[in-house]
């Protein structure tokens, strides 16, 4: 079984995880973890810190797995690239779960494709377009962007749904005068919603 292969049939149980690096107005560098779930493309922020060190890491990593296991996502596999951040300790947190960890091969960063195309995604919708003060901004820039990645974004791998939409009322008739927008992100973002009491 080839790697793609192996990531369809396996999409529901594999989680997968990055940085990547944003530098503020002051010209200092973050560096973000995220992880995201290959089945649904749901995805976490792990945190943001200008010293990314192995205690640091594995505190998220903890943080993500029982924040992962309170929403019952459960995962087999973990997949991370080869970078020295993510350390023994940070491994053996996802081990200690069941989950298998996957380091990709060298200088492939198609064999974490779902991670790359989301700094992809976050950099073109976003953070391209805000100019990021420090951490407490970049945090709060990022858990907006992602509610509104996870909730509202429309992904062609999930014909078209999000991540955590409810499908309740997927097929239902709409009124369009009860169509209302919501802003985000200063207006960056656009959300479009039904407004009950319109109806």
């Amino acid at each position: 079984m080839g790697w793609r292969q192996f990531l369809k049939a396996q999409a529901s149980g594999i989680v997968a995880c990055d940085f990547f690096t944003v530098e503020t107005l002051r010209l200092k560098m973050l560096y973000v973890l995220f992880f995201i779930e290959l089945g649904t493309r749901r995805v976490r922020l792990g945190g943001v810190t200008d010293h990314p060190n192995g205690a640091w890491i594995v505190q998220r990593s903890r943080e993500f797995s029982m924040a992962a296991g309170e929403d019952h996502a459960r995962f087999r596999y973990l997949i991370h690239d080869r970078d020295k951040k993510f350390s023994g300790p940070f491994d053996e947190v996802f081990l200690a779960d069941g989950a298998k960890v996957i380091r990709t091969p060298v200088q492939a960063t198609n064999a974490n494709a779902n991670a790359e195309r989301w700094i992809r995604t976050v950099r073109n919708e976003c953070l391209d377009s805000i100019l990021i003060w420090g951490r407490r901004h970049l945090t709060r820039v990022l858990q907006e962007f992602i509610d509104h990645y996870n909730r509202e974004r429309p992904h062609r791998s999930l014909d078209l749904r999000s991540p955590l939409q409810d499908d309740s009322k997927v097929g239902s008739q709409i009124d369009m005068r009860s169509v209302r927008r919501r802003d985000r992100l200063g207006g960056l973002l656009h959300e479009y919603y039904l407004d009950e009491a319109a109806t």
